[in-house]
């Protein structure tokens, strides 16, 4: 007998696929952003980023560090990454379902990596980000968890389908850690 869920009826019945979101700053602190050719979110601007390698067993640490180096030539080590959210996505664009990790990096890069086949990038402050074109999930999900936790830690899912605002509840929150202050502040 097949246990009951809360999946939404109508909810596609597709395979959850894993990324990793990760936040990197140049030294002055405006954000890397990339300009992605391909879906998902095709033309927007978005955090680098990638899918985890499943079959090969790699850690969401592991892809992120492997994405950063691959996309910007950045390299990271685990303790270069701080995870502050874990964001289930349902019926994202419509075609399938996400589970991402998303990390803020500790270490900046120090130059704008060059074009890349999946798209070019650019530096934003906080501010240009909300006028810029970015995943309207980013919009109203990822970037007030990265404003509100990024110190911390937040699990939330998410219902995306049909073009509708997305339905969030969080799952867990844990208070801020031990990562020291940015230029004295928390």
């Amino acid at each position: 007998m097949k246990e009951k869920t809360d999946t939404p009826a109508g909810t596609p019945q597709l395979p959850f696929k894993i990324s990793v979101l990760i936040f990197i700053r140049d030294g002055n602190g405006k954000f890397l952003m990339i300009r992605r050719r391909k879906a998902p979110n095709k033309n927007c601007w978005s955090p680098v980023g990638g899918k985890l390698e499943t079959a090969s067993g790699e850690s969401p640490f592991e892809c992120a560090c492997r994405e950063a180096f691959e996309e910007t030539g950045l390299r990271l080590v685990a303790s270069d990454l701080h995870l502050f959210g874990m964001v289930s996505e349902r019926s994202y664009e419509g075609s399938g379902h996400w589970l991402m990790f998303l990390f803020d990096c500790l270490k900046p890069i120090e130059a704008l990596p060059p074009e890349i086949d999946e798209g070019q990038f650019g530096f934003f402050s906080r501010e240009e980000i909300d006028s810029a074109a970015i995943p309207p999930s980013d919009r109203t999900l990822v970037w007030p968890v990265y404003d509100s936790h990024r110190r911390s830690f937040l699990a939330y899912r998410a219902q995306c389908g049909n073009g509708d605002a997305a339905r969030v509840e969080e799952e867990s929150m844990l208070a801020p850690n031990f990562l020291p202050a940015e230029n004295g502040k928390n």
